[in-house]
C-alpha cells in the first residue's frame, strides 16, 4: 500500500513540494508488515544511530533480501557465518537506512 501527501483526502496535510512524499506505505516481507513514511517532511533526514534487524528463514532468503537492499546502497559487513549466525550481514539501503540481515539459530 502506498499513499503520497498528494492523494490525501485533506490538501491541507501537505505543503508545496512535498506532493511526492509518502504519507504512508506498507512493505510485507514474508509474514512481517513495515509501515513506513516521509514523515512531517520539514527537513532533510537522517538515519542515524539506529540500524533494524531483518529475519530470514535460511540462508537463500537472507541472501535476497540483503541483495535487495544493497541496490544503490552500501555492504558494511557482507554476508558470512559468524558465532551466533550462520549467515549475517550489515548494508546500508540506497535511502540510508542500516540493515542487519539474520538467520536465527534455533
Amino acid at each position: 500500500m502506498l499513499l503520497r501527501f498528494k492523494d490525501a483526502p485533506d490538501p491541507s496535510m501537505s505543503q508545496p513540494g512535498n506532493e511526492q512524499k509518502v504519507m504512508h506505505a506498507t512493505l510485507k516481507v514474508g509474514a512481517s508488515l513495515f509501515f513506513a513514511s516521509d514523515g512531517r517532511c520539514e527537513k532533510n533526514s537522517s538515519f542515524r544511530g539506529f540500524s533494524l534487524s531483518l529475519g530470514a528463514p535460511d540462508e537463500a532468503a537472507a541472501k535476497n533480501y540483503f541483495n535487495a537492499l544493497a541496490d544503490g546502497g552500501q555492504i558494511h559487513m557482507p554476508l558470512t557465518k559468524t558465532f551466533f549466525s550462520p549467515c549475517f550481514g550489515m548494508v546500508v539501503d540506497r535511502f540510508g537506512v542500516s540493515w542487519m540481515v539474520i538467520v536465527y539459530q534455533p
